[in-house]
Parts: C-alpha cells; sequence; structure tokens
C-alpha cells in the first residue's frame, strides 16, 4: 500500500509542475495530463508496478464525469433549439462520412475507422464553454449555438456508449435480436431515470439538503451503486453509462448545483489518473505509422470540421460572421473521444495504435484551437472578405433592427450592452434630446428594450456591418459597457479611423486593461469596482444618507 501511495505522489506532482507550465502558456489542464503520462509510460520516467489499480481509478474518474455531465444537462440549455437540432446531427453525420474516408485512404480497418470518425465527430464541451466565459460571451448568439451543438453531441455520444456497452455482451443471440434488445433496455432504463428526477428524487434531496456531509455521502452512494446495477450482467450496460444516467436523474434537484460543487473535486482527481493512463498507453515506436495520419486528421478538425459546421449554418441563413465564430469554437476533439476510444480498447474491439492516433490528434488540436477560439475575432477579421459564400445575401434569420430613421442619425449615442450596466446608463441617458442606438449581442437583451424609445440593433459592435447601421462615424458619445478587452480595442480602432470626434467611454475589470484602453485612445474607462466604491462612499457621506432608500427602491424594481 506504501508503494501505491508513492506512485500517486509522484503522478501527481509531476502532473502539477506540467500544468504550471502548461497554464502559463494558456493551455487546456488535460494536454499536461496526457504529457504526464507520456513521461512516465513511452518515456520512462517512472515505472508504474499498479497499473490494474490505476485503470480501476480511471474508471471512477470517468464515471464522475460523465456523472456531472448528466447532472448539468437541462433541456432548456438547448438554446436556438431548432437551429441546434440541425445543425448538431448535420455536423455529426457530414464529419463522420469525411473523417471516415480520410482514416480508409490511411488503410485503417473498417471497425477502427468507425471508431476514429465518430471520435473526431464530436467537440469539448469543457475547453468551449470556458473560453466562452473567460471572453464574457456565453449568451452572445454563437455562444449559445455552440453549446446548444454540444449538448447535441453529448446525447450522441452517451447514445453510442449505451449502444456500444449492449452490443458486447456475448450471449450468442443475432445482431438484430441483440440490437432490438439494447434499444429496449436504453428506453427502459431511461424512462425510469426520467420518472426518479421528476417525481422522486426532488422531494429526497431537498430534505437530505439540509446536511451537506449528509447529502454528498448518499449522492456518492447513488452513483456508484447504480452503476453498479446498470453494469450488472442482467442489465449489461458499462458502469460509465451508470455515472451518467445517475446524474440525469438527480438533475432537476434543487441541489444539483451543490452536489456538483461538491464532487468536482473528487472528480478532477480521478480525471487526471485517466488523462494519464491514456497518455500512458501511447507508444512510442509507432509514432512514425500514426504521426502522417494525425497530421492530416488533426488538419481535418482544425479546419474542415468547422468548415461543415460554418456551411450548414450558412445554409439555414445565419451571417458568415456567427457561422466562422460557431464553427471555429468546434475545432478541437472532446474528452468523449477519447473516452470513446478508450472503452473501444478496453472491448477489445480497438488496437493500442487506435488509441495512440486519437489522444495525438487530441494533443494538436487542442494546443492550436485554444489560440484560434481565443483570437477568433483577429481571424474573422482578416479573412472575412474571402467569407462571403458562407452567407446567404437573402437571409433575415438574425435581422433584429428596431426604430426608424437609421439613415438620418447625426450627434446620437451609441450605447453598445444594453444590460446591468448598459440598463442603468440607458435609464440616464432616456431624459435627455439625443437619440440613441442601443446595440447588444445578445436577442434576448434586445427584445427586453422594446419599451424603450431608442433605436435596437441586435449583433456586435466589432462587427463592421453593425457599426455602418448604428450610423458609427456621426456619433457623438459611444458607451460600450462590454468588459471585452479585445472588443474594446477594435472599437477604438475603428473609431479613431472613421470618427476621432465622438468622445468614446469603455469599461475594464483589471488595472491592465484600463492601462491598455487608456494608450489606445479611450476618453474614460469606467473600472467596475473603483466607480462602485466612489458611488457608496458618496452614498454614505452624511448629506447623502437620506437618499438610501430612494435608490434601494430604484435597485429593488431593477433586481425584479
Amino acid at each position: 500500500m506504501g508503494n501505491v501511495f508513492f506512485q500517486i505522489t509522484v503522478i501527481i506532482c509531476i502532473a502539477s509542475i506540467v500544468s504550471l507550465i502548461f497554464r502559463f502558456f494558456k493551455q487546456p489542464e488535460i494536454l499536461a495530463y496526457i504529457l504526464t503520462g507520456i513521461l512516465i509510460g513511452p518515456l520512462g520516467l517512472f515505472h508504474l508496478s499498479s497499473v490494474d489499480l490505476f485503470k480501476g481509478m480511471a474508471e471512477v474518474g470517468i464515471t464522475l464525469l460523465l456523472f456531472m455531465i448528466g447532472l448539468e444537462i437541462k433541456v432548456t440549455d438547448l438554446s436556438s433549439a431548432k437551429s441546434t437540432l440541425i445543425v448538431g446531427p448535420a455536423q455529426i453525420l457530414f464529419s463522420f462520412i469525411i473523417a471516415y474516408l480520410i482514416t480508409l485512404v490511411f488503410g485503417f480497418p473498417i471497425i477502427a475507422s468507425l471508431y476514429i470518425s465518430l471520435a473526431l465527430t464530436f467537440s469539448s464541451t469543457i475547453i468551449v464553454v470556458k473560453i466562452l466565459s473567460d471572453k464574457k460571451e456565453l449568451h452572445s448568439l454563437y455562444g449559445k449555438l455552440s453549446i446548444g451543438i454540444l449538448l447535441t453531441q453529448d446525447f450522441v455520444a452517451i447514445l453510442f456508449l449505451i449502444f456500444l456497452a449492449g452490443l458486447s455482451q456475448k450471449n450468442g443471440l443475432d445482431p438484430f435480436i441483440q440490437v432490438g434488445l439494447v434499444i429496449g433496455k436504453a428506453v427502459a432504463i431511461f424512462g425510469i431515470v426520467f420518472y426518479l428526477s421528476q417525481k422522486v428524487f426532488p422531494r429526497i434531496i431537498e430534505y437530505l439538503a439540509r446536511s451537506q456531509e449528509l447529502l454528498f455521502l448518499l449522492t456518492l452512494a447513488w452513483v456508484f451503486g447504480f452503476a453498479a446495477l446498470v453494469s450488472s450482467p442482467y442489465i449489461g450496460f458499462s458502469i460509465e453509462i451508470g455515472g451518467f444516467l445517475a446524474g440525469l436523474a438527480l438533475a432537476n434537484s434543487i441541489a444539483n448545483y451543490q452536489i456538483i460543487a461538491k464532487a468536482r473535486i473528487l472528480r478532477d482527481f480521478f480525471i487526471v489518473i485517466f488523462f494519464v493512463l491514456l497518455g500512458m498507453q501511447m507508444t512510442v515506436t509507432n509514432l512514425s505509422q500514426i504521426l502522417i495520419p494525425a497530421i492530416a486528421l488533426s488538419l481535418f478538425v482544425l479546419i474542415g470540421k468547422p468548415l461543415v459546421t460554418m456551411l450548414v449554418m450558412g445554409d439555414l441563413g445565419y451571417k458568415k460572421r456567427t457561422s466562422f465564430l460557431t464553427g471555429l469554437s468546434l475545432s478541437q476533439v472532446s474528452e468523449f473521444s477519447l473516452i470513446v476510444v478508450f472503452l473501444g480498447n478496453k472491448l477489445g474491439q480497438v488496437s493500442s495504435e487506435v488509441v495512440s492516433l486519437v489522444t495525438l490528434v487530441s494533443i494538436i488540436t487542442f494546443g492550436l484551437s485554444t489560440y484560434l477560439f481565443a483570437n477568433s475575432k483577429k481571424i474573422y477579421f482578416s479573412i472575412s472578405k474571402v467569407l462571403t459564400f458562407l452567407e446567404d445575401k437573402g437571409s433575415k434569420r438574425e435581422e433584429l433592427v428596431e426604430g426608424d430613421g437609421f439613415e438620418d442619425l447625426k450627434n446620437h449615442v451609441v450605447l453598445v450592452g444594453g444590460d446591468q450596466m448598459g440598463l442603468s446608463i440607458l435609464d440616464a441617458l432616456e431624459d435627455s434630446d439625443s437619440e440613441i442606438v442601443v446595440i447588444d449581442f445578445d436577442p434576448n437583451v434586445v427584445n427586453r428594450l422594446k419599451d424603450k424609445k431608442v433605436h435596437r440593433i441586435f449583433g456586435d459592435i466589432v462587427d463592421l456591418d453593425i457599426q455602418e447601421r448604428a450610423r458609427l462615424e456621426k456619433a457623438k458619445l459611444v458607451i460600450s459597457t462590454v468588459p471585452d478587452l479585445e472588443d474594446n480595442l477594435l472599437l477604438l480602432k475603428q473609431l479613431q479611423h472613421e470618427n476621432r470626434k465622438a468622445k468614446i467611454v469603455v469599461m475594464a475589470i483589471e488595472r491592465h486593461e484600463a492601462r491598455a484602453l487608456y494608450k489606445a485612445g479611450a476618453d474614460y474607462v469606467v473600472l467596475p469596482y473603483l466607480a462602485g466604491g466612489r458611488q457608496v462612499a458618496k452614498i454614505l457621506s452624511e448629506n447623502h444618507l437620506d437618499k438610501i432608500e430612494t435608490l434601494k427602491s430604484k435597485d429593488k424594481e431593477y433586481l425584479n
């Protein structure tokens, strides 16, 4: 046992050091864990004698990962449902066909080609959501579409894993009977889980939520108990699928986010072991054989898969900018991709060479896609002129413009961002004589302003078409409440070119961002914590204490 503890210590220490290096270069931690496995396994930095134990820990990690995915899945998250239910399956189908043809060209067996092709169709929900969150664009149209497509991919991946686990059973039945039996079992289990999630668990969890420790302990008992039941010979699905279904059963409870917060630390520990083990399974001896296919398939994931998404969205009537940003967000493989080939290898259906290939593709695409997605707007502006083929000029899908007389606007105010701080600024500006144009990339925010006497435009201010529609070159004042440094710098650069007479007020979160914006020509930079401190100081001064109740009433009205 002491030897096992020592091995775990070595793994965690190496993974921590490599993660610190990767964090400096703004790369995903997953890459650091895989590289740790490569250092330990193929490069022989350290020898593990308890591989079977670590395989068991890896299975626990996958189970907890799928459990938390199940906890977070809600139908309401499928924003723009009609579009994502078309774009998601279409992207999966066309990407699968193209990837399958590429693998056949390189001479992979049919079963291996099917596994590789399916693995490459999925994209990383964790990476995409993190970058969207960092860029403050979770509520943008392309952000909502990306998340909707990713959720569709997750559902398809789960269904495939269920199907795979069912077909792996060796009971001597006819294949068609076996398929029907798998589908029947899946429908029955999903039905039971749905009933439990709606009628039973919400009440139980509400009672257990009074004690955080008891809630966490019984949640773990439910996860592992249900996973063991689902993986029993009578049902025959995998432990990992049991984890997902256990999470799905608790998704509607009031404490699902508390459970996620508690389980995340445990999941992160075991999932490190999974990715380290995955890196250990890469073999250096066959690297020369898989290098060329890995490069070709990586290029498909980085360029071909996003292009498929862009073409489908363009055909549905989305503008080229939305199609481009959505497509580029999907330019990597998923954690599911690694799980698929890992389970395929465990079932003896794919070789270690296939695992190494998909792992190498994941390393390449995780690294490059992070930079591509983080700088997606700069890339778009540099190549936007050649992307006209993505846009149907006759489409009105994204048109949301309210107000007349845009062509006559002059000496007006342009407010970028109509929510939160923007709403307070709008209330103050409405008493002025100036005409106001509000621009927001969230269509829900634009719709909520329909009772205001303002011109409303749905879109992104750094889009040249939106700037032209808002008559930015004629504005006397431009206020941006968007905290994205890149967007504000691009806006300042455009205004310096088109209309330097306009006063420009922008927002920043950090001090270094404020310094960069002042250097770029901003007339005033709003730092929320600084402005908030000044406001509170003003309220608490002797002459303004009587205004607290008035401000409280206004704030409560806004909150409602």
